[in-house]
């Protein structure tokens, strides 16, 4: 059975993978299958997904334990309101999406607003048809993201829903989650990888070779032992 990898160790595979380790060598040092490790950064296409985290506006699990005693004690939205220093607004917002003030618990509601939180943000290029088709078209090109970043800013540069960086176009090529730009368009990448290597990636170690650590030149070995190799070849 597949063990669960921890955040510690997914952010480990990530910075080994940065820093050009290979499959085999992350799964010596985390204790894992190479066969896991290669999973995980296929998905994410070599990339460390971004750690979201909660807004400090959003509501916390002891407000909205607050909000639970209020509606059980039958007071009012604005009287919750003015206890918490937030708007009526909020706290009905807070209410009618989690089940109404008959049925509202405050922990069930904390969970569904930070599953929602974890969610992916749309990237420019999901949402604007017109910079997906001018990105896709510059790509069969062979444009580089670098250079249509480059382009857009300097033949763009008052419309900003048409702006994208080239990390972005990067992400959004090799993350397959994103699902938005064909995986076939990285063929026209100068570099045609399937994920994002680090500087120094190397897949030595993922071949089957094997590292000799402080070995001794054959060179510098004693003159008894190399008869005795040949007094065995011969």
């Amino acid at each position: 059975m597949r063990r669960t990898l921890t955040q510690t160790e997914r952010d480990s595979i990530f910075k080994l993978w940065k820093k050009g380790t290979g499959f085999s060598d992350i799964g010596r040092v985390i204790n894992a299958k190479p066969g896991s490790i290669f999973s995980i950064l296929r998905e994410h296409g070599g990339i460390q997904p971004e750690q979201r985290k909660r807004s400090a506006r959003h509501l916390t699990i002891e407000e909205r334990e607050k909000i639970r005693v209020g509606l059980s004690a039958k007071k009012s939205l604005r009287e919750i309101a003015r206890q918490l220093n937030r708007s009526p607004s909020t706290i009905s917002r807070e209410i009618n999406r989690n089940r109404g003030r008959r049925w509202y618990k405050a922990v069930d509601a904390d969970r569904r607003a930070w599953r929602f939180a974890r969610r992916p943000k749309q990237c420019s290029l999901e949402t604007h048809l017109e910079l997906r088709n001018l990105v896709v078209d510059k790509l069969k090109l062979d444009w580089s993201p670098e250079q249509i970043s480059g382009w857009l800013k300097v033949n763009m540069p008052r419309r900003k829903h048409m702006q994208v960086s080239y990390e972005s176009i990067y992400k959004t090529l090799y993350v397959r989650s994103r699902n938005v730009l064909e995986s076939s368009l990285m063929k026209h990448l100068r570099r045609k990888h399937k994920m994002r290597h680090g500087k120094r990636h190397s897949r030595a170690g993922d071949r089957g070779t094997i590292k000799i650590v402080n070995g001794v030149s054959i060179h510098e070995r004693s003159k008894h032992i190399n008869i005795g190799v040949l007094s065995v070849t011969g």
